[in-house]
């Protein structure tokens, strides 16, 4: 087998993973479980399958991102091959996400969940230094060989959306044996993978700090990163949003007569997989519109794009509204590609050659990490409060109106306060590992 075939595979179940549950545990959530563990909570004498416990689940994605990465990277710098690394830690979280549909209250699945996130956000960072790592080996370009392998990464996602709707697992737990079957495959698969020895060498004469990539903190005092750190967390907190609410929004159809048997209901997860074509199209644009009219609009123009995700899904629905739910979907490959592509080049033009990696590192922490945590845990509790019904249905207009009017909020102030001059020499060479670390 080649190595870019091998490696094809591994990208690809990579996200398959992911996309098992990603989009679908919401409707697991608020659909499923309070009907096989009708717990009551005392104080509130409502169902502890709430919005808030929900957004709360949803940030141990943010929580592990804080952290694991930067962890395990130090480890794999200085003692275990990054290949068996990642091994192990897929196998690890094959088990726990096997042990997922065990669990019969909120805390216990927040645990659960919690560790299985500290396994799976590191294996993001080291399925590409496995790739990159065994390209250069092989005397093979980076630029010019990996993003076509890691475009099967995405594919991986769609393909995992659409088996576990077709299969109806959606408001089942066996979409978490499906994600835990394709762990485990790949866990065993990583150790065939070629060899990817730590660097002790390269590593020897860094600080800690250094390794965690602390350093690159300094830029918080120039004004102008201070802000595009700060605008990457808010906007970072968006992404959750609608990862947490898509799929559950469409499958609360449902409950109305007049669309239950619609196949926009029937397979959201499908409809949702527009998302993901979406971003492999309009990564080919942004080229373009950096040239044309520089990292501050494009990222602008991610901003509008998400008030537009948001905001079409409100008045949206599986009928004559189809066209609405299509076009936010579309609309996501621009909120989401020109947010964190551009703004990975912002950083790699911006930043100091000597921590422009860490600084890397700092603009995954910011959208992953902090901006994760926030935008579940706050979104989950707003939910909770002012959308739900007492009878735990969701005002899901007003829902994605507060959203839209959150992300527009977001983009009047970046465009008054964020101040960047276009320098198009600056983006004329466009790297491909730059690009494809942050999608």
């Amino acid at each position: 087998m080649s190595i870019k075939l091998r490696l094809i595979v591994m990208n690809f179940f990579q996200f398959f993973i992911w996309g098992s549950w990603l989009i679908t545990i919401g409707a697991y959530w608020f659909q499923t479980l309070p009907k096989l563990y009708p717990a009551i909570d005392p104080a509130t004498h409502s169902s502890v399958w709430t919005g808030s416990a929900f957004g709360a689940l949803f940030s141990t994605m943010g929580i592990a991102s804080l952290f694991m990465p930067a962890l395990l990277g130090i480890i794999a710098d200085k003692w275990i091959n990054a290949e068996k690394l990642y091994g192990i830690c897929h196998i690890l979280g094959a088990v726990t996400l096997f042990t997922m549909p065990m669990v019969k209250d909120p805390a216990t699945m927040f645990v659960v969940l919690l560790i299985n996130m500290c396994f799976y956000m590191p294996t993001l960072a080291l399925s590409i230094t496995v790739a990159y790592t065994a390209l250069k080996n092989k005397g093979k370009d980076v630029v010019i060989n990996y993003p076509p392998i890691r475009v099967f990464g995405t594919i991986g996602f769609i393909a995992a959306l659409w088996t576990v709707s077709l299969l109806h697992f959606e408001t089942s737990a066996n979409q978490f044996y499906v994600a835990s079957a394709a762990s485990l495959f790949l866990g065993l698969y990583a150790f065939s993978l070629p060899k990817c020895p730590p660097q002790l060498g390269l590593k020897q004469n860094k600080s800690i700090v250094d390794v965690l990539g602390f350093t690159s903190f300094s830029l918080f005092k120039d004004r102008k990163m201070a802000l595009f750190f700060i605008f990457a967390m808010l906007l970072g907190a968006a992404l959750q949003l609608t990862n947490a609410y898509g799929d559950t929004f469409l499958h609360d159809f449902a409950t109305v007569d007049k669309y239950k048997d619609l196949t926009a209901v029937k397979y959201p997860a499908i409809i949702m997989s527009i998302s993901q074509i979406s971003e492999t199209l309009f990564i080919l644009a942004i080229p373009l519109f950096l040239r044309r009219f520089g990292i501050k609009y494009v990222m602008f123009f991610s901003m509008v794009a998400w008030v537009f995700r948001f905001g079409l899904f409100a008045y949206g629905n599986p009928g004559d509204g189809l066209w609405m739910i299509i076009l936010s979907c579309i609309v996501y490959g621009m909120a989401f590609d020109f947010f964190n592509i551009s703004g990975s080049l912002f950083v790699e033009t911006q930043s100091d050659p000597a921590i422009r990696a860490s600084t890397q590192g700092l603009f995954m922490m910011m959208t992953n990490g902090f901006g994760a945590v926030i935008g579940s845990s706050v979104s989950g509790v707003i939910l909770q409060k002012y959308f739900t019904h007492p009878d735990n249905s969701k005002d899901w207009y007003g829902i994605w109106m507060a959203f839209a009017g959150y992300a527009l909020v977001i983009a009047i102030i970046f465009l008054l306060v964020f101040k960047h001059r276009h320098d198009p020499n600056a983006i004329k060479n466009i790297h491909a590992d730059t690009v494809l670390i942050n999608e």
